[in-house]
């Protein structure tokens, strides 16, 4: 079997398009990856990287400009959408929720649109929101809303579950909870396709993910993967009488305010050669420490990488949550 039948989700060169004419612009540029069946990928990026623009793409609400995706090996997203609403749920970056029903009634009442619903009471039990059942969507904080978003996007069981910012505006404890819901979907087999703003989010949730860029995928693959591209860090007090062109490091190194920074892709033999250097000179490397690179720092350079143009996705993530419409809309719509 190929990549794409095995695969839960296969964008292959996906490209979607704003505008026509000299007036258009291709927020995605030219995205691959799969999904395979229980993973959870993530999908980090800018504001205007494009990721929103291709989580839409992938939920069927557009179709590409140029390439093809597939969700449960060969289903079209859009023109199989029967067949795949049933077995998907998505939570986008802003819900449509009637102000003034309750938290209960509005499960209720989305719970009308799926064939085989969990318990009401259930979805609000794992979304956390039991507590708050009788309490109007208005008078909800920017988390509980959240929460609810994320309620109404499990309601169906779904194989295959969109999460578009799930923590947004969640506290620190919200969050948390919110992450052990998704770990728990994760276990039980579902495929998770997150898109986050929060690397320490992707960082403990994801099995594998990518960086967007001005549309396109700057880097993918595990965390270890993406930050094993990226140079380590060496960092220490040096005594008076000595000075960066000592040192034996292959990497560069760089002082300031009494502090050397080394930066090298040969972490270990970089760290051995400098504490051999310095018993053998009775040197003392003042607060030394060896720290490989991080994702946030693998995302910063990545971000970093922007030329000045202005093409980001400004149409896409800015404008892509969408509305109430989009959101499980019923299977068959």
């Amino acid at each position: 079997m190929t990549q794409e039948e095995t695969s839960h989700i296969q964008a292959t060169d996906v490209w979607r398009r704003y505008g026509r004419g000299k007036n258009a612009f291709d927020a995605v540029r030219g995205v691959s990856f799969s999904v395979a069946p229980g993973q959870l990928f993530a999908l980090l990026g800018t504001n205007g990287a494009g990721k929103t623009s291709t989580v839409e793409l992938l939920e069927g609400l557009a179709a590409p400009h140029r390439g093809h995706v597939r969700l449960f090996g060969r289903l079209d997203p859009v023109t199989d959408r029967g067949r795949i609403r049933p077995r998907t749920g998505a939570m986008l970056q802003e819900g449509g929720f009637i102000s003034h029903l309750t938290v209960r009634e509005s499960v209720e009442m989305w719970a009308q649109l799926v064939s085989r619903p969990r318990p009401v009471a259930q979805a609000l039990d794992l979304a956390g929101l039991s507590h708050r059942a009788g309490v109007m969507v208005q008078n909800l904080s920017g988390g509980e809303k959240r929460r609810l978003d994320l309620a109404i996007a499990t309601l169906s069981h779904p194989e295959v579950l969109f999460l578009d910012e799930p923590t947004a505006g969640m506290d620190a404890e919200g969050r948390r909870a919110t992450w052990r819901l998704v770990r728990e979907l994760r276990e039980q087999g579902t495929t998770i396709l997150l898109t986050t703003h929060y690397l320490e989010e992707a960082e403990s949730l994801a099995d594998r993910l990518a960086i967007m860029h001005r549309g396109r995928i700057a880097s993918t693959g595990t965390v270890s993967q993406i930050v094993a591209d990226h140079p380590s860090t060496l960092s220490f007090g040096l005594a008076d009488g000595w000075n960066v062109h000592d040192l034996p490091v292959s990497g560069t190194a760089e002082q300031q305010d009494g502090r050397v920074t080394v930066t090298t892709d040969r972490l270990q033999k970089d760290a051995a050669r400098l504490l051999a250097w310095a018993e053998d000179n009775d040197v003392v490397l003042d607060r030394f420490t060896a720290r490989p690179a991080s994702l946030e720092e693998a995302f910063i350079r990545i971000a970093g990488t922007h030329d000045g143009t202005d093409d980001t996705d400004d149409t896409g993530d800015a404008g892509d949550a969408g509305d109430a419409r989009h959101r499980q809309e019923g299977e068959g719509a």
